[in-house]
């Protein structure tokens, strides 16, 4: 990454029901808390993010999101290859220089079609894979592992407020690179200047 002065930009794609995750919470004694959720629909939300670092620059977070509305035909489940793509197409955009990619071995990203998306971006990105059933190496799993918590005491009625709460969540993130620094932490991950 220092010898060719890019980004060192880090993947993951996590995704989220109506059903909120656990989280604790205070109460009275005596009087648990309860949160009702409805339970209808099976609508959920898709997630992409980068986690994208450079010694002697700010920290970045770029996501993607999609909405996955019950009953709706033609909405996409999830992220492809060709939404992969745009999404490193958007982050070089934004970064504005070479990138050196570091993803999980998702089914996406090592099939036929990925490879040919990845081959015409060769110039200016070159990727690594982690380790089979390493999370703990991916500092974009903080990204999620902090979602979940901000949504945990949550009741989104629908899926367009789910995917309202989790947008309001991650931009809060993209305005703390020391919370996505702590993430890259987490990782044991050294970035030094050159």
């Amino acid at each position: 990454m220092r010898d060719q002065d890019a980004w060192l930009v880090f993947e993951d794609e996590s995704g989220q029901s109506l059903r909120p995750p656990k989280a604790r919470t205070w109460s009275r004694r005596g009087h648990p808390p309860r949160v009702e959720v409805s339970g209808k629909g099976s609508g959920r939300i898709s997630l992409a993010a980068l986690v994208c670092a450079r010694p002697g620059r700010r920290t970045r977070l770029i996501h993607r999101m999609l909405v996955h509305h019950a009953g709706r035909r033609g909405e996409k489940k999830g992220f492809r290859e060709r939404d992969f793509a745009a999404l490193l197409d958007a982050a070089r955009q934004q970064l504005g220089g070479k990138i050196v990619l570091v993803w999980d071995n998702s089914t996406q990203h090592k099939d036929a079609q990925m490879h040919r998306l990845l081959a015409q971006r060769k110039k200016w990105l070159t990727v690594f894979r982690l380790p089979a059933y390493t999370p703990e190496l991916n500092p974009a799993e903080g990204v999620w592992a902090n979602l979940k918590n901000a949504l945990g005491n949550l009741a989104a009625c629908t899926t367009d407020e789910l995917a309202a709460l989790a947008r309001t969540r991650l931009k809060k993130m993209q305005y703390r690179p020391d919370l996505l620094d702590g993430f890259i932490a987490e990782t044991g991950l050294v970035l030094r200047p050159p």
